[in-house]
């Protein structure tokens, strides 16, 4: 017997990409109003955050907190430093989580979860689905050069994006209905994205960026510009589209949700209500569009190979 749509449920992945990540907000948003239950969520990096917030019930608090805060304030959570594996401590933004969903157990969870990581000791895909919450959402968000690497049970973790940015083979194993995935490093869109704007230079910004790359340059004896992050994060973007497409190619959704790479950079949270209307619509359009053409595809059940 079909499931009716308003009581399937699915199995969300929500890949890696930055700032394009907010799009996973209006992609839940829509699912929910939709009526699909989310019975289990795998996301690497932001879609591990996202993903992660969404399972302890704090998304909403979330997405208020973010569109309440100016650029500058969300600028001023890039705790820029000099350590000797990255720009970015990560301690700033691992203070906002713990106030907003405080320390819980992954296990503890209502909603399967798994955050995906890369030991860069070992080159191994790590899932994460025990320990604590925090820990495993600040490990999968370590980008390689912006942020420090995290030490967790025994390895030294780096963001899953490296190896498997949208991380479907960990859903493989769940008694869902759909499998619905959501790549936020997509094709290029050639005509320009509706949300794309200018990328953000030293010296358009708020001044943040100026001071901090100017303080970079005089610490380090190597010089630094917002430029050289600049292309940094967009060769991360396209080694990603690469990696996933390849990815999907072994393990395909039932769904796939797309949203351009080039739709905004890595760190443009400030614009956070157009990231999340670009998800909510293409959810909208493409969800209910794949279901009437091809319907759930069930995949044989199989267990993780890399666990956390």
């Amino acid at each position: 017997m079909t499931v009716p749509p308003r009581q399937r449920s699915v199995s969300l992945v929500l890949g890696s990409g930055g700032a394009r990540g907010l799009a996973h907000i209006g992609v839940i948003r829509w699912l929910e109003e939709e009526g699909y239950r989310i019975a289990s969520i795998a996301g690497c990096s932001i879609g591990a955050l996202i993903g992660g917030l969404h399972a302890t019930g704090k998304l909403a608090a979330y997405e208020r907190w973010l569109l309440g805060r100016s650029r500058r304030e969300l600028l001023a959570l890039v705790d820029i430093t000099l350590p000797r594996t990255g720009l970015i401590a990560g301690d700033k933004l691992a203070e906002v989580l713990r106030d907003l969903i405080g320390d819980v157990a992954i296990e503890a969870l209502p909603i399967r979860f798994t955050a995906v990581a890369t030991n860069i000791e070992t080159g191994r895909e790590v899932w994460l689905t025990r320990g604590p919450l925090l820990e495993a959402i600040r490990a999968s968000i370590s980008i390689p050069v912006l942020f420090s690497p995290y030490r967790l049970n025994g390895g030294l973790l780096v963001d899953g994006g490296i190896l498997n940015p949208v991380p479907i083979a960990p859903t493989l194993g769940d008694d869902t209905d759909l499998t619905i995935a959501i790549n936020v490093s997509g094709q290029v869109q050639l005509a320009a994205p509706e949300a794309q704007s200018p990328p953000v230079s030293a010296d358009s910004d708020s001044g943040y960026l100026r001071r901090a790359v100017n303080n970079l340059r005089q610490r380090s004896a190597v010089p630094v510009s917002w430029q050289m992050l600049d292309i940094a994060t967009q060769a991360f973007d396209a080694m990603q589209s690469t990696v996933a497409r390849q990815k999907m190619a072994a393990y395909p959704p039932d769904i796939l949700v797309e949203i351009p790479r080039n739709l905004c950079r890595i760190h443009e949270f400030h614009r956070a209500a157009e990231l999340i209307e670009v998800g909510y619509r293409t959810a909208a359009e493409i969800i209910p569009r794949e279901l009437d053409r091809t319907g759930p595809r069930r995949r044989a059940p199989s267990g993780p190979s890399h666990p956390g």
